[in-house]
Order: structure tokens, then C-alpha cells, then sequence
């Protein structure tokens, strides 16, 4: 989440000044589980921050050289630009010294090198001059990584990566009932001020197979935003409901940004749509974009909700192409509501919205 609030720091930055400067990020992995600090994996921590473009992403400081070996391997295959590593010199003994050599040091990373996992080498932590230079040295001899092709795909992350490519093997289930309008009983328990038992429905969606948990708090008589945030707080610090994506559901604006601005993992926006014209759709696109979230469109527009195919295919085409050309928005993290609307109501008026829908899904696909 520190690395994502800087990188948005950034980002306003190089508007203001109207320029763009290289950026590099840099994680460590705190212990043999192979997790950051805050319990995100290597691949998860890469598809938060990989919106930013940076130069460079790589593993610094934690355990030493040697025990690197798996992480650097991963980002390696998994980064789609330059990967950095430096090591710390082992763990400090109990003077607070390092006692790895540069030459033990220097022989780990040559073995990086030749693997090709490595395009920036150095030392963190107990480096000194002279590791500096016996790593010069053993790197020398080796040609840099070469940055691999990546396939395109929707890679999502809460404290574990979620990849969704191509055709599915099954349904990617989204867990609605962390949202006031979908339980009764969550909605009684956050009205009653209750989350911590709030939380026990997160975790059961999660426990019963949910890929990704929706989270809404769209109700009249609540502080919607400041539930937002408590709440996802809250996920935060429970490892197995947090390590799915978090889905940010609401109608209102304010209500999203502050759920994005809680959110370490890479999800989902909730949705957005071209009710209100053009400006405010690109606005708010361009702030999620700059946050790392992917996002939901629905087939509204300036007069209204579609209802025929036509009109369902038109709005999200019309989104899509100011999507791709006002910001570059990566495609694969655009997804379409097409808007089932009512059905079987007897009311003649509706009886064409169930197959207006299909077909249009058909054509947006």
C-alpha cells in the first residue's frame, strides 16, 4: 500500500510538472514464506504496482543472497521490464555485523547472472566497497535478462495473485454478500455499528469458494465512506479473507476513492459509466487507472440505462475507445456490464431484455 500511494504521488507529480521520470520500486521479502511484510507474495505485490510502468522492479535487503534465489527467479519470469536485485550481506549477527564475504556473495549472484535473472545488481544492507567490486566482477562475464514477452491477461491480487486468461475452466465467483443490498444479515450488523462480526461474512465467502469479494455500502442512513474504509482496514489484517481481490461496489464516487486508497492489492472498481458524459467518465477512469484498479462499465449513458442490443453494444463500444485513446487503459482490465435489467415480469415492455442481453454480451465478446 506504500508503494501504491507513492506511485500516485508520482503520478500527480509528473502532471503538474507536465513530465515523466523514470521509475524503479523495489520490494523485500521478509522470510522463508516467500511474502512481503504486509503478506503479499512476489506475484501479487507485482500486479499491484505494475500499473506505474516502472523502469525497473526488483528485491532488495532480507535474508541474504542465497535465499533470494526463488524470489528473483519468480519476478524474473513475471515482470515484463528491467529486474533489480540487491542483496543484504546475510542477516546481521549479534553485534549488528554482516558476515557474509564479498567473494560467498559475489559466487551467489554470478549464479543469477548466468541464469539470466538479472538486469541491476548491487548490495543493500553490509555491502561494502569491496563486495561491490567482487560482484562486478562475477556478473561481468554474463549477458543482461532479456525482458519476456507477457501474455495478456486481467491479473488481479489481494495478498495472492488471481490471473484470468482466456477461457475460464469454471465460473469466477463473486461473493456479494459484504454488500447492504445482497445480506440481510450483513446490512443488520453494519447498521447495528458492528463490523468485526460483519467480518464473519467476508470470511465465509471466502471459505465457501468466492474468488473475489464485493464489498458495498450504499444505504441512506450510513456513512458510507467511513464504513468503507473501517471496513476494509478490517480485511486488511485477516489473511484469509484478504488474500482474494476486494471488488469496490458503489454508486457514489467518494465512496470508491476511499475504498481505493485503502486497497494494497490490485481490484476492482465498481463500476463506472458514461451517465454524467464524457469528463467526469475520463476523470474518474484516469483516477483509477493511477490508483492500479481494474474496472467495471456499464451500458449507461447520457440517456440512460441500454436496454436493446444496439444500444448496449454502442455505449460500451463508445466507453471502450475513449478508454483506449483519451488513456491508454489497459484492455485487459476493462469489463462490461451490459445490464440484465428486469425479466419474466409479465410486463410486455420487458419481455425482450433477457435475450437483448445475451446478444449484446455475444457482440461485446
Amino acid at each position: 500500500l506504500n508503494a501504491k500511494a507513492a506511485i500516485f504521488a508520482l503520478e500527480e507529480l509528473f502532471e503538474e510538472w507536465g513530465k515523466r521520470y523514470p521509475v524503479m520500486l523495489s520490494v523485500t521479502v521478509t522470510d522463508a514464506s516467500g511474502r512481503t511484510l504486509s503478506g503479499q507474495t512476489v506475484e501479487a505485490f507485482w500486479n499491484s504496482v505494475a500499473h506505474a510502468a516502472p523502469l525497473a522492479v526488483g528485491i532488495n535487503c532480507a535474508l541474504g543472497a542465497k535465499e533470494m534465489a526463488p524470489y528473483i527467479e519468480e519476478l524474473s519470469r513475471i515482470a515484463d521490464t528491467y529486474v533489480s536485485c540487491y542483496p543484504n550481506a546475510g542477516l546481521p549477527n549479534a553485534f549488528g555485523e554482516y558476515d557474509d564475504t564479498p567473494e560467498n556473495m559475489a559466487t551467489i549472484l554470478r549464479e543469477f547472472a548466468r541464469a539470466g535473472w538479472l538486469n541491476i545488481v548491487g548490495g543493500c544492507c553490509g555491502s561494502t566497497p569491496a563486495h561491490i567490486q567482487k560482484i562486478l566482477e562475477s556478473v561481468t562475464p554474463f549477458a543482461p535478462r532479456r525482458i519476456p514477452e507477457i501474455v495478456p491477461a486481467m491479473r488481479l491480487s489481494g495478498l495472492e495473485p488471481v490471473t484470468l486468461q482466456g477461457k475460464l475452466p469454471s465460473l469466477f465467483i463473486v461473493g456479494e454478500r459484504t454488500n447492504v443490498t445482497g445480506s440481510p444479515r450483513f446490512r443488520k450488523l453494519v447498521k447495528e455499528g458492528n463490523l468485526d462480526e460483519a467480518l464473519q461474512v467476508a470470511r465465509q465467502q471466502v471459505e465457501n469458494g468466492a474468488n473475489m469479494i464485493d464489498i458495498n455500502f450504499d444505504e441512506g442512513l450510513l456513512d458510507s465512506e467511513s464504513c468503507m474504509r473501517e471496513f476494509l482496514n478490517l480485511v486488511a489484517s485477516e489473511p484469509d479473507i484478504s488474500r482474494v481481490p476486494v471488488m469496490i461496489d458503489s454508486s457514489r464516487w467518494s465512496v470508491i476513492e476511499t475504498g481505493l486508497r485503502c486497497l494494497q492489492g490490485k481490484g476492482v472498481v465498481n463500476s463506472i459509466s458514461l451517465k454524467e458524459g464524457e469528463a467526469v467518465f475520463l476523470q474518474q477512469a484516469r483516477l483509477i487507472q493511477r490508483y492500479g484498479a481494474a474496472v467495471v462499465v456499464m451500458a449507461f449513458d447520457e440517456s440512460g440505462q441500454a436496454t436493446s442490443r444496439e444500444d448496449k453494444v454502442c455505449i460500451c463500444k463508445r466507453a471502450y475507445d475513449l478508454l483506449r485513446s483519451q488513456l491508454d487503459f489497459n484492455p485487459n482490465e476493462i469489463i462490461f456490464d451490459p445490464n440484465i435489467l428486469t425479466v419474466a415480469t409479465g410486463m410486455e415492455e420487458h419481455n425482450d431484455y433477457a435475450i437483448h442481453f445475451i446478444e449484446a454480451t455475444r457482440e461485446i465478446k
